[in-house]
């Protein structure tokens, strides 16, 4: 193939075709969790069931969790017990070391609270022609059906910029819309109805356990004037027809279309302040911006809406090509494609899903999207819905700065500020170590002890400590998409260094001279040793090492950027050049262990030693080509089948490894259809898509959209801070296509179309631009591209 290069401004609209309406739909009401549909705005969310007795939505507000801010100085000795677990692993006595680190253990993490839900009654038993859908293009869903002779049709969408949940119902006879509302939560509260609204007050408990903590006494404790207060208004705005209310309730008899108005708040006021006391006036909020809205007609609150989303949301368009004959539920879609079929319009729709519950998921500074996104209808959700800091509220945002939607990164980055702060006190308590140090689970208050109650914790999964080192490497990745050097240099550089300062308190010399971790462990994995001890302490874990490794190699090219702190930056890289290697085991893999010793479980979710390879950077097969081997041999391993968000992860390693077929394969089996979790099945479920393409874990956990959202747009482009790679993993099974918008490393925006498996034409826009070095297929070209301008292949 003959390339040629050129500069221009011009670029073909016929790159992207895509005018297929992106949707879910489907023909009966949701029954389940995991059927019903979602909606939010960054901050609050909406699950829809659609129901036509009873219409059922679940209200979450991401800012509402048990507990107040946390006490880091919880176990303020623990730090004495560090050296003895460092002589007992120095002394190769594995048990012991797994025993006493139980005494560098803290509390649980608390839990995302589901705030309540709304019951709308309308008593329509037996409709026909049922229609329900959510659209991908303006974040909207419908819900349609007949009613006798009368077509009863809503609208839902959760307001950005108006702040609100927007509903309308429509009736297509005049006077044929009754309908009551009612209002119910887990959690502490109150209802009443005042004028044409109705008004709830809450609270959320001040602890509420983990589920897998088995609890005989009050794992959900409520306490008067103590935790985070919640409020909120439904307010009905109609045209016709009569308001009917009782004490607790409100609606419409004979009326033909009705607005309903959702405004909600809490006193969350930041992790460190107490929610009750130095909280935020949440009912004076949700009258201030039910006030600002009430008399906007409907249509100018459904623009806003949509202009607001479709900014971020348009960004990305994906074209694969489908077959547009098939049109079917989705629910129908997912079990048509698990028997074999091909299917491009799914393989594309869940890509675009995954960008729509980033954006409805996160927008709210200092509160990324947790394990649920912000969608939970559990008072102890799987896991408390927290972030679990050994991959997944990480996992969570790896689609956000190659698919375009960099500020939606913005509250996990906002986040890490708050870890930092909790992290310099577990760092000192708990090691007695400089920087600071976040562990395997955190929560809205910032929390970065080792979890555990307190030695109850098993150490395979509560004493991991490189939290910090991995969250931080996302300052980096925000700056070589962005080049905000201003973010690099007033908020990256300070937060990565006091990660790195951690990490270099807990490297000691080996036998060899060699750096390695004093204490670790690999993330939930458990070794066996060649004694047959089975155990999770140990020293120099491959993990630990690969994530320490990208980041002081983040560091070092921030200091070039940057200029000064040459000390620092000399430190680094002498630990680097003496940091213990790499090692490929017995078997050809990439050892997870310091010696190569076996797993316990060769087929475990987690593959943290390959982090170096995915999400890091420094294995790859253009620079270590030994290396990815090595680490491919470790995937050939641990075979395909696993949970949903480990199989995210999977295949993003496999497009790191260029097996664009084995990354589709992987990627078909993340969509394999799951049934919703109540329904009882016969088959063993492993990790898959739900009905309403929520990932299966199962149970639900969101990462494993986010993750695999990544990974296609992974196939089709991969970067470093120099180098650009055009469809590097390019299925067999996406022949032919076009992407547009897709981020690169280094500050640009690709299109890209290829037909026949051939790349038929790139554009690489500079946003802001510079130079780095287009490769495909073996040949490469260097371009410079300005900011604005554009560059073609």
């Amino acid at each position: 193939m003959k390339l040629r290069f050129l500069f221009f401004v011009f670029f073909s609209q016929s790159l992207i075709a895509q005018k297929v309406p992106l949707k879910l739909w489907y023909n009966k009401p949701a029954e389940y969790f995991e059927e019903a549909l979602v909606v939010g705005n960054g901050n609050q969310g909406a699950t829809i069931f659609g129901g036509t007795k009873t219409d059922k939505i679940f209200l979450n507000d991401i800012t509402l969790w048990s507990g107040e801010p946390v006490n880091p100085y919880m176990n303020k000795d623990a730090y004495k017990a560090f050296p003895a677990v460092k002589e007992a692993l120095q002394n190769e006595n594995y048990r012991a070391a797994d025993s006493l680190i139980r005494q560098i253990q803290g509390k649980y993490s608390e839990s995302f609270a589901p705030l309540g839900t709304m019951y709308i009654d309308f008593g329509h038993e037996n409709p026909s022609n049922y229609y329900r859908e959510l659209s991908l293009d303006d974040a909207i869903s419908k819900v349609n059906y007949k009613a006798g002779k009368t077509i009863i049709s809503k609208e839902y969408f959760y307001s950005h910029p108006d702040k609100a949940f927007i509903i309308k119902f429509k009736s297509s006879v005049p006077g044929q819309l009754n309908f009551t509302i009612r209002f119910d939560s887990q959690l502490k509260h109150s209802v009443k109805s005042e004028n044409d609204l109705l008004h709830f007050a809450g609270r959320a408990p001040i602890k509420a356990d983990p589920n897998y903590v088995n609890n005989k006494i009050d794992p959900v404790v409520f306490a008067d004037n103590r935790g985070t207060r919640f409020s909120g208004n439904i307010f009905i705005k109609k045209q016709t027809g009569k308001t009917v209310k009782t004490e607790n309730s409100i609606g419409v008899q004979n009326g033909t279309e009705a607005i309903l108005m959702v405004c909600m708040a809490t006193s969350f006021n930041g992790f460190d302040k107490d929610p009750e006391k130095d909280g935020k006036n949440e009912q004076a909020i949700v009258s201030q911006r039910l006030s600002r809205i009430k008399n906007t007609p409907y249509l100018v609150l459904k623009d806003k809406h949509a202009a607001d989303y479709k900014k971020y949301f348009d960004r990305v368009k994906l074209d694969l090509k489908p077959d547009l004959s098939v049109n079917l539920p989705t629910d129908e879609r997912l079990r048509r494609y698990a028997t074999g079929a091909e299917d491009k319009y799914l393989e594309t729709l869940y890509f675009q899903y995954g960008r729509y519950l980033l954006i409805s998921s996160s927008r709210t500074e200092g509160v990324p999207a947790n394990l649920q996104g912000l969608w939970n209808p559990h008072m102890r959700p799987p896991w408390s819905s927290n972030y679990t800091m050994n991959i997944n509220a990480e996992e969570n945002y790896w689609l956000a700065e190659n698919t375009n939607l960099s500020e939606m990164h913005q509250p996990f980055l906002s986040f890490v500020e708050n870890l930092e702060k909790t992290g310099r006190i577990s760092a000192k308590t708990f090691y007695n170590a400089n920087g600071w140090v976040c562990h395997h689970n955190s929560d809205i208050w910032g929390m970065t002890n080792p979890v555990g109650d307190f030695g109850k914790g098993d150490p395979v999964w509560a004493n991991w400590s490189m939290g910090a080192t991995w969250a931080s490497t996302h300052l980096w990745e925000h700056y070589i998409y962005t080049k905000d050097v201003d973010f690099l240099k007033n908020k990256a550089y300070p937060l990565m260094k006091g990660a790195a300062e951690f990490c270099l308190d807990m490297l000691i010399k080996d036998k060899k001279n060699q750096f390695i971790t004093a204490v670790g462990t690999s993330p939930e994995n458990v070794y066996i040793t060649d004694k047959g001890y089975k155990g999770a302490t140990l020293y120099g874990a491959t993990a630990d090492l690969a994530m320490i490794r990208e980041l002081f190699i983040d560091l070092i090219e921030a200091t070039n950027v940057l200029g000064g702190d040459y000390d620092f930056k000399n430190k680094l890289e002498e630990v680097l050049a003496n940091m213990h290697p790499y090692q490929v085991g017995k078997k050809g893999n990439l050892q997870e262990w310091y010696y190569d010793w076996e797993d316990a479980e060769p087929k475990h979710r987690h593959q943290s030693h390959l982090y170096g390879m995915y999400p890091g950077n420094h294995i790859s097969m253009a620079e270590t080509p030994g290396l990815a081997a090595a680490a491919k041999t470790s995937l050939e391993i641990k075979g395909d089948e696993t949970t949903g968000w480990s199989k995210g992860w999977r295949i993003n390693l496999w497009a790191r490894l260029w097996d664009g077929n084995r990354s589709y394969k992987m990627y078909r089996e993340l969509l394999k259809y799951v049934e919703p979790d109540g329904v009882k099945v016969s088959y063993q479920r492993g990790g898959g898509t739900y009905p309403n393409l929520f990932d299966a874990h199962p149970p639900f956990q969101i990462d494993g959209n986010f993750g695999g959202a990544a990974a296609v747009a992974e196939m089709l482009v991969q970067s470093t801070f120099d180098k650009i790679y055009l469809l590097p993993a390019l299925p067999d099974a996406w022949k032919s296509g076009s992407v547009k918008g897709l981020r690169a490393r280094g500050g640009f925006e690709i299109d890209l179309e290829w037909e026949n498996g051939q790349l038929k034409s790139a554009r690489v826009k500079g946003k802001p631009g510079g130079e780095t070095e287009l490769v495909y297929k073996g040949k490469s070209k260097t371009i410079k591209v300005a900011n604005g301008g554009v560059a073609t292949w």
